[in-house]
C-alpha cells in the first residue's frame, strides 16, 4: 500500500498546526471558528492513533488535509465572508459568497474516498456497482448527520449559530448542501478511484 512517509505526515500535521493557529487568531466569531474546526481537533488525534494499526493511504491523508483547510479558512472569517468567495461571487456574477458550495462538494469529495477506503480493506465488498453505491449511501450519511448538527446547534445557541449555519438567506441552503455533498461523493470516486486503487493495490 502506498501511503505517506513518516517524515511527509509531520509535514502536513505542521501545517495542520500552522493554519489552526492563524485561523484562530482573531477570527470574526469565536464561537463559529471553534464549531467550524472541530472536526478538525478530532481527526488530529485519531489520525495519530489510527497510524500505526491502520494507516491510511496517501491520497486520503492529502484530501484530509485539503479539507481541513477548507473547514480552517471558512472558520476564521465564517463561510459568508471568505474572500475567495467573494471574487467567485465577482467573476460569476453570482447572488451570493459561495464559498460553503466548495465546502460541501469537499465534504462529499473526502468521506467519500474514506468510506471507500474502509470498505474495501475491512468487508468482503470488492470493487465495481454496490461498492460505488454503498460509498455514496456512506457519503450522504455524514452530510445528513452534519446538517442534524447545525439544526441542533440552531435551536440550542440561537442567534448565535447564524453564522455557523451561513444560509445567507437561501431558504434551499440545506438542500443544496446534501446534494453538493452527492455530486462530490461521486465525482471523488469516478476522478480518484484509479489512483486510490493503485495505492491500495499492496493491501490483502
Amino acid at each position: 500500500m502506498v501511503t505517506a512517509s513518516r517524515n511527509e505526515l509531520w509535514l502536513l500535521l505542521g501545517m495542520t498546526l500552522l493554519v489552526l493557529a492563524v485561523t484562530g487568531y482573531e477570527p470574526y466569531d469565536l464561537t463559529t471558528w471553534f464549531l467550524e474546526v472541530f472536526p478538525v481537533l478530532f481527526a488530529i488525534p485519531l489520525l495519530a492513533l489510527t497510524r500505526k494499526g491502520f494507516p491510511l493511504t496517501r491520497l486520503l491523508y492529502w484530501l484530509i488535509f485539503v479539507h481541513a483547510l477548507i473547514l480552517m479558512l471558512g472558520g476564521h472569517y465564517t463561510y459568508a465572508r471568505v474572500p475567495l468567495g467573494f471574487w467567485i461571487q465577482d467573476w460569476f456574477d453570482l447572488s451570493r459568497n459561495h464559498y460553503d458550495r466548495i465546502g460541501h462538494i469537499a465534504q462529499g469529495v473526502v468521506p467519500a474516498m474514506i468510506a471507500r477506503e474502509l470498505l474495501l480493506r475491512r468487508s468482503p465488498l470488492v470493487r465495481g456497482k454496490w461498492l460505488f453505491f454503498l460509498v455514496v449511501c456512506a457519503c450522504m450519511f455524514v452530510s445528513v448527520f452534519y446538517e442534524f448538527i447545525e439544526w441542533w446547534t440552531a435551536l440550542i445557541a440561537e442567534g448565535a449559530s447564524i453564522e455557523f449555519l451561513g444560509t445567507q438567506g437561501d431558504v434551499w441552503d440545506t438542500q443544496w448542501d446534501m446534494f453538493l455533498a452527492f455530486c462530490g461523493a461521486i465525482l471523488g470516486q469516478v476522478l480518484l478511484a484509479h489512483v486510490h486503487d493503485r495505492q491500495l493495490a499492496g493491501v490483502a
